[in-house]
């Protein structure tokens, strides 16, 4: 069953109970007791008017009894309306999570792209460095390049759950 199915149902018992309390209040006689009556006198009119009208208050009784019913149908499609709101939002937002785990592996991948082309363009520099020093040495008494021994990368890895970003020394 869908949510749409389940809202539909709700629509229709509300309805239903609406069409029941509209029959229960044209078929209802109204009855006004006498002011000054004792609550005897009262209770007693009543109960002379329930006697009179039997099948009156038989179909008021079930019209009452269905209403009842209804309600308790409907408090029930609401109850399940809401687990079902709950899974689906829960649904979206596993679907919101791996949708963003899809974007993430794309930088994470070209980071690591990124990272392998920087690693090979510092050996690159430190290949030249290692063939201009002694020269660079001779000439001006100082070393072409330093720091080779820490320069790092960074690397995106996952164990599956949890994405680590490490520097790589290159």
């Amino acid at each position: 069953m869908t949510i749409e199915q389940i809202q539909t149902e709700i629509v229709a018992l509300r309805s239903q109970i609406e069409v029941l309390r509209q029959e229960r209040d044209s078929v209802s006689v109204k009855m006004t007791p006498p002011e000054n009556d004792s609550p005897q006198a009262i209770a007693e009119a009543y109960r002379r008017h329930a006697r009179e009208n039997a099948q009156l208050f038989a179909e008021l009784k079930g019209i009452d009894d269905a209403i009842a019913v209804l309600e308790d149908q409907l408090a029930q499609k609401q109850a399940q309306l809401q687990h079902w709101q709950a899974q689906a939002k829960q649904l979206s937002l596993q679907e919101q999570l791996e949708e963003a785990k899809k974007v993430a592996q794309v930088h994470a991948e070209r980071i690591n792209q990124l990272a392998a082309e920087l690693a090979a363009e510092i050996r690159s520099l430190k290949a030249c460095a290692d063939e201009l020093s002694p020269l660079y040495w001779q000439v001006y008494y100082k070393p072409f390049i330093t720091g080779f021994k820490t320069i790092s990368v960074p690397h995106v890895r996952s164990d599956g759950d949890v994405w680590t970003i490490v520097n790589r020394i290159v």
